[in-house]
């Protein structure tokens, strides 16, 4: 099992144990968030799996202009403040430009860097020097070795709390694969290692203005990542309705079957050997 250590508000990750980023795309209503985090905490906990609830205030990089992009960073940032206190769960949520991380960081235990932007040096310096963790996504279009220089640009200013996340890799027009491989190529950086499940079974742009996905691959794809033995933490963006969802919704997993979805990837987990790398 992994032995890179990285801490999420004060909790170890990278210790040998999964733990989780979950909650739904986009921040939505107040009820719908309070009541999907709760479950998900809830879901968490029964597994003793520590989680990170997962939302975003703002899609800046939807492919239409049409698109609903979210509630904006101030009443985004105050729901998942109210998530963080009611609940007691740490919080992540996307950053997209360097004059917003001081902000994310008053209130998110986690910044995220969208896959996009994992190269845009400015923006990662930024989200590492809030001290916070901070969570790079991998480019579509980047080999996995060269999140070394991600990861050196983020350590650079004396933050060791960074995770590389692997989201898969564009492989034609609209299509996306993961190569399992990546994990260990990642995991050489000495960083924490997270797989993105559900944005991994995207077909960007496979919709006429939205992106379309494949849901039913999302429990499969976990597993395998997991069996690698390099993944430390898993990504999945849950909803209780994603066919009616604003965003995201078709790879997105239906919050009631995301406790057997959790128990089929800790299977998988629990059958690994618990030696060292």
């Amino acid at each position: 099992m992994s032995s890179r250590i990285a801490h999420i508000a004060g909790h170890p990750v990278g210790d040998g144990s999964l733990f989780l980023f979950a909650g739904p795309c986009v921040l939505e209503s107040r009820a719908m968030i309070l009541d999907t985090s709760a479950r998900l905490v809830e879901l968490a906990r029964e597994r003793d799996l520590f989680l990170v609830f997962k939302a975003s205030f703002d899609k800046a990089n939807r492919t239409s202009l049409k698109s609903d992009r979210g509630p904006g960073i101030e009443a985004g940032l105050d729901l998942l403040n109210e998530v963080r206190q009611r609940h007691d769960v740490p919080v992540v949520t996307d950053v997209h430009s360097p004059e917003q991380c001081a902000r994310v960081a008053e209130v998110c235990d986690v910044l995220q860097v969208p896959a996009f932007l994992c190269r845009q040096t400015d923006l990662l310096l930024a989200a590492a020097e809030t001290n916070k963790t901070v969570n790079v996504k991998k480019g579509q279009f980047l080999p996995p070795w060269d999140m070394a220089h991600v990861a050196a640009k983020c350590t650079s200013t004396g933050n060791p709390n960074v995770l590389l996340t692997e989201r898969g890799t564009s492989f034609g027009y609209g299509r996306l694969v993961v190569d399992m491989t990546s994990f260990e190529t990642m995991a050489q950086n000495g960083l924490p290692i997270v797989f993105d499940a559900t944005h991994s079974v995207q077909e960007p742009g496979g919709a006429d203005g939205r992106t379309h996905g494949d849901r039913r691959k999302v429990p499969s794809l976990a597993r395998a990542a997991v069996a690698t033995g390099f993944v430390d933490g898993l990504f999945f963006e849950v909803h209780p309705d994603p066919d009616n969802a604003p965003s995201d919704g078709p790879n997105m997993v239906r919050l009631e079957e995301f406790g057997a979805i959790l128990d089929s990837v800790l299977r998988v987990h629990r059958s690994l050997p618990r030696t060292g790398k």
